[in-house]
């Protein structure tokens, strides 16, 4: 059974910073393209970061020089470094394992930033 466990949400004020992970049991990690996705209310799903299996990064405009993404293949876990947040910031966050035709979300992890 595929799980993605995401955590380390919360409220924080702006300018301030949190760590997401999302620890991934079930698959062969290391073998998986991760990504952070986030939607904010009446808002679409968009791409936050990507790490690949080989450990590229890419990130989306919005969050570059400001987040970064990480991956403990032993920990089987993916990080979502976020540095001086924003209030547009605020939205759930997912964790995503991609491979070809596998596809597999976690359950999302709510990030508020207002003073």
């Amino acid at each position: 059974q595929v799980q993605l466990v995401e955590s380390g949400g919360g409220l924080v004020q702006p300018g301030g910073s949190l760590r997401l992970s999302c620890a991934a049991s079930g698959i062969s990690f290391s073998i998986y393209n991760m990504y952070w996705y986030r939607q904010a209310p009446g808002k679409q799903r968009e791409l936050v970061a990507v790490i690949t299996s080989g450990g590229s990064t890419n990130y989306a405009d919005s969050v570059k020089g400001r987040f970064t993404i990480s991956r403990d293949n032993v920990k089987n876990t993916v990080y979502l470094q976020m540095n001086s947040l924003k209030p547009e910031d605020t939205a759930v966050y997912y964790c995503n394992a991609n491979r070809r035709l596998f596809d597999y979300w976690g359950q999302g992890t709510q990030v508020t930033v207002s003073s």
